[in-house]
């Protein structure tokens, strides 16, 4: 079986970049078949695999424009023993020029159903926005979306607006689509926010809150600058401890294991 996420929330700086790169990089770790989509017209999840962006001849962005297929825009990365679909910055035109089509939002979907059985997971980083771009990813996340939460205050009113697109999305291009777990981010035990916050998500959302929380780390925010995942540039810091720990409790969690 294929478990396919997108990770989505349309607050920017929350760590949704961070997070699908880092869990893709310890899923593979893991010995799983990872695809790693970047959806983003910033690329950052491309470049945070050590991808130039400026030297790619296709994207997803030709992926969406049925120019190319799936397969032909995939790259290997052997070092972790990984595929991605790079992003570039055409990708932003991709909204305006799929305006027009006949079942835009169902582009990604399509494309990836030649793929699904060559992996274990499809992670799909997501631009910070509620437009086309996310909502392909969520029509093509068939296991469900992941949803990274700062924690900060304003990092919950934006809950119920992406709440409300996610069930939009379910009912009326994907059945199959549940909030599958949020993750909480930048957490800070010293602090009664990042307490408060924890507080108010586990309380609404229960058990779909994954217990591991990613600490504020600046070893998280210097991996990207060299091109790596935080798997190989500071495994031992508490970033790399803590996405090591949710690969292992999301994968428990999706393959029904302990």
């Amino acid at each position: 079986m294929t478990y396919i996420y997108a990770f989505a929330n349309q607050k920017g700086g929350v760590g949704k970049t961070t997070s699908a790169v880092n869990l893709t990089a310890y899923l593979a770790a893991l010995g799983r078949r990872v695809l790693l989509i970047d959806m983003d017209a910033q690329a950052n999840a491309s470049s945070s695999m050590g991808i130039d962006k400026s030297k790619l001849t296709v994207s997803s962005y030709d992926v969406l424009l049925g120019n190319v297929t799936a397969a032909k825009a995939t790259l290997k990365n052997e070092k972790y023993n990984l595929h991605i679909i790079p992003s570039s910055p055409a990708l932003a035109a991709a909204e305006i020029e799929l305006v027009g089509e006949l079942a835009r939002e169902y582009r990604l979907r399509q494309a990836l159903a030649t793929e699904v059985e060559k992996y274990d997971y499809i992670l799909i980083d997501c631009p910070p926005s509620l437009g086309l771009l996310t909502v392909n990813a969520l029509t093509a996340a068939t296991t469900g979306v992941l949803i990274p939460v700062q924690c900060e205050y304003l990092a919950l009113e934006g809950l119920s607006q992406l709440s409300r697109t996610v069930q939009l999305v379910k009912q009326r291009l994907n059945p199959k689509l549940e909030i599958a777990g949020l993750l909480l981010t930048m957490y800070d035990a010293r602090t009664a926010l990042s307490q408060q916050v924890a507080a108010e998500v586990e309380k609404f959302y229960g058990s779909r809150v994954f217990s591991t929380r990613i600490p504020r780390n600046v070893r998280l925010s210097e991996a990207p600058s060299y091109g790596q995942p935080i798997l190989t540039y500071a495994p031992s810091s508490p970033g790399g401890l803590a996405y090591k720990a949710l690969a292992a409790e999301l994968a428990a969690r999706s393959e029904g294991t302990s």
